[in-house]
């Protein structure tokens, strides 16, 4: 039997929550689902550098962080859900200069060949998601060869 292979994409943000509640409630049900728990990091503030820090402490800095929601996600919303830790991995991302959020996610799903990709509508504005777009409408723009799951 074929796994089913998701990429959810999470944060601490409420609709990262209802997305993760929503995979949960769905692959719970389903004994072939793998779920890689995805988050993404924007690239160091020009501050930080002038404060001293290097780009591997920054990493190190989100990675921690990231581990932290990992466990939240895990131990509070899919293991109650019924899914068995072994069919979950994480993975950290910190994105590059000229790098978007969307285009992270699209990396990670072509690397690892996920079926489906996950990600909570976040609450932006019409101005601001004309000025600035937006991580879940990127998103279906660009699902040519993969299944987009956008939870609001």
């Amino acid at each position: 039997m074929n796994k089913r292979k998701i990429l959810l994409a999470v944060n601490d943000g409420e609709t990262s929550f209802k997305a993760v509640r929503y995979v949960g409630d769905i692959c719970g049900r389903m004994s072939d689902c793998e779920i890689c728990l995805l988050n993404v990091s924007p690239e160091p503030p020009p501050y930080y550098y002038l404060e001293g820090h290097s780009l591997a402490d920054y990493v190190k800095e989100r990675n921690a962080g990231a581990d932290i929601l990992f466990k939240k996600v895990i131990e509070d919303i899919l293991q109650p859900a019924g899914i068995d830790p072994a069919r979950i991995s994480t993975r950290s991302y910190v994105i590059s200069q000229a790098e978007t959020i969307s285009a992270a996610i699209r990396a990670v799903q072509r690397e690892g060949g996920f079926e489906t990709v996950v990600v909570g509508k976040r609450g932006v504005s019409k101005a601001e998601e004309f000025l600035f777009g937006s991580i879940s409408n990127a998103m279906a723009q660009s699902c040519d060869s993969f299944t987009v799951w956008i939870v609001a």
